[in-house]
């Protein structure tokens, strides 16, 4: 049976306080605190390492041409901008997050604001949409403050892959205090469920799947952002790449584009993965998610 959303659980989120433009300036500072019901990460994070945007792979454009133009591609095209949310205090600690609901880190607001800016100078989207976990919905809140944007609409189908028994545990503590959920977890079959309430990845595809071309039915011809997780963006780009697996990492506030035709439903990848903007604020080198492993 498809996956089917609760009625009335879109939210729309209010515009973001004046204080968040305070988070404006792009200098890295250490990370600060998660909501106090989550265990505190270790005394010192990863460093941070400056980098610039991969070559675009082969097939895939450094730069999104507007949707408008696409009909001979197929059909009346919805150019989906996909952002995965700024840095959490639980990714630089590599805890498996899923879905509970840590905070952005410093590092993460200033990497908000970053894309935030660089979105700024492209087409004005029709609407953005979001997760509703904190940690996208505050990346979502700053795009759609410093882009002059109506309100986020925050969609429990765009959340991260519900992991389970492993949810707030270091990756690493995971095989030994959880090991039949860590080796369902790691399961090459896609249909494979994890042990306390964890969903396959074909139920994630499923959800997030179904909730995309939602939004594109909602949105023909017209330009959107959607803010999201490491895992759900994955699957994201395998039904719209499925011969062409996605290799390295979707970092913090990296930047996807699929053009989403609503009469046919095909998918054009036209970029994966851009970090270009993250010049200033940097990624970490080895912050948990965004891989074959995220959650």
């Amino acid at each position: 049976m498809p996956w089917r959303l609760p009625t009335a659980t879109s939210t729309l989120l209010p515009p973001p306080s004046p204080s968040i433009a305070s988070r404006a300036a792009f200098v890295p500072s250490p990370a600060s605190a998660v909501a106090a019901s989550f265990p505190p990460g270790p005394a010192n994070s990863p460093r941070i390492h400056r980098v610039r945007a991969p070559e675009a792979a082969p097939g895939m454009s450094s730069s999104a041409p507007s949707a408008e133009g696409c009909d001979a591609a197929g059909g009346d095209f919805t150019e989906v901008v996909i952002v995965r949310h700024g840095e959490t205090s639980w990714n630089a600690s590599r805890i498996i997050q899923g879905h509970l609901d840590a905070e952005l880190n410093d590092i993460g607001r200033q990497q908000a604001v970053a894309v935030a800016h660089r979105l700024s100078k492209e087409a004005k989207p029709a609407a953005i949409y979001s997760s509703d976990l904190k940690r996208a919905a505050e990346t979502a809140q700053t795009i759609a403050r410093i882009c002059n944007l109506p309100n986020v609409v925050l969609d429990p189908a765009l959340r991260e892959r519900h992991i389970g028994d492993m949810q707030g545990l270091k990756f690493e503590d995971a095989a030994t205090q959880r090991p039949e959920a860590y080796k369902a977890f790691l399961s090459h079959k896609r249909n494979q469920q994890i042990p306390g309430g964890g969903e396959s990845l074909d139920q994630l595809s499923e959800r997030c799947v179904t909730c995309l071309y939602n939004i594109v039915e909602k949105h023909k011809g017209e330009r959107v952002i959607v803010v999201s997780h490491g895992g759900t963006i994955r699957e994201l780009y395998r039904h719209a790449s499925p011969t062409r697996p996605l290799h390295g990492k979707i970092h913090n506030t990296s930047v996807s584009v699929i053009l989403v035709s609503a009469t046919t439903g095909r998918c054009i990848v036209k970029m994966c993965g851009d970090i270009s903007h993250l010049q200033k604020t940097g990624v970490l080198e080895n912050a948990f998610g965004g891989d074959k492993t995220s959650a």
